[in-house]
């Protein structure tokens, strides 16, 4: 992992081993700080020791200190350059102005598209676009929140020809998921990844040869360790929006990435679908008066 990690500790810190945790949360307390110290220094801070840090490097994917270093500084770099969200906290609290509250949404917002967009593996995003251009059927299942986002993938698939449905009903998932065959594709929704009703969904899909797809905030959920191919979303929540909740717009943006590659891949079917999907409601736009 070398871009979003920041939102990955950010996102996985409270799943993380107590020593663990500690390292993180130095790291995301001033990650400019931590890109300038040595191991021994942050080891201190953390009170913990430099083995513990080189654990928590490796748990997110880099070979060692150095690297994790090299990606604080990059990332800072780069956040300070652009002034996402400068000086905004996460909190909102009763007695805040509406213009406040909206300042720390914005904020929170932006920083969580550039988080995810910076995380996005666009290798598996091809992959992911390759087998639904190319499957005979496509299945989303995602539950509440997750839900509602599956059903807008949903819309945006159908809406240029391709055979997709969602479902956030565990029975209507299951029997779906039993009638997919090799080719087909299932992608699974679920922000902590943890989900029965979506677990026991994607691992029906995959017992009958589907292509499984994950699409969730934690790269080592047990959703993620049942699918073929993983595509991870950021989370950073303030208040009245956690969870599931805070996660929903980077969710859309992952499956929007998705949607995007699908319909450069079917380009002119695409373009004729929008054209006959316009002509098709026309006659139920209100004309200007």
């Amino acid at each position: 992992m070398s871009a979003g990690a920041l939102g990955r500790i950010e996102t996985e810190l409270p799943s993380l081993p107590e020593a663990l945790r500690r390292v993180g949360e130095v790291i995301l307390e001033d990650p400019a700080e931590a890109a300038r110290s040595t191991i021994i220094a942050l080891a201190e801070r953390a009170g913990s020791s430099p083995a513990t840090v080189t654990r928590f490097c490796r748990a997110f994917g880099f070979a060692g200190y150095a690297d994790l270093r090299v990606m604080l500084a990059t990332e800072t770099g780069r956040a300070a350059q652009a002034g996402w969200g400068a000086g905004v906290g996460h909190e909102i609290g009763p007695e805040d102005p509406l213009d406040v509250a909206i300042q720390v949404m914005a904020a929170a917002d932006t920083r969580l598209i550039q988080d995810t967009a910076a995380q996005l593996d666009l290798e598996t995003v091809a992959k992911v676009a390759d087998a639904v251009t190319a499957a005979s059927k496509v299945l989303l299942v995602g539950v509440s929140t997750s839900g509602d986002v599956a059903a807008m993938l949903e819309g945006r698939l159908r809406r240029i020809g391709l055979p997709c449905w969602s479902t956030g009903d565990a029975h209507v998932a299951l029997s779906e998921a039993a009638l997919l065959r090799p080719g087909d594709v299932a992608i699974g929704i679920s922000h902590r990844g943890r989900t029965r009703e979506v677990m026991e969904s994607l691992a029906e899909a995959g017992g009958h040869g589907a292509t499984t797809v994950a699409v969730t905030s934690f790269a080592r959920s047990p959703l993620a360790e049942l699918a073929d191919l993983v595509l991870t979303t950021a989370s950073r929540e303030t208040t009245f929006r956690l969870g599931g909740l805070a996660a929903v717009h980077s969710q859309l943006f992952v499956l929007d990435a998705v949607y995007i590659a699908v319909a450069q891949r079917t380009y002119e079917r695409t373009n004729e679908a929008f054209k006959q999907t316009i002509r098709a409601v026309e006659s139920h736009r209100v004309e200007r008066g």
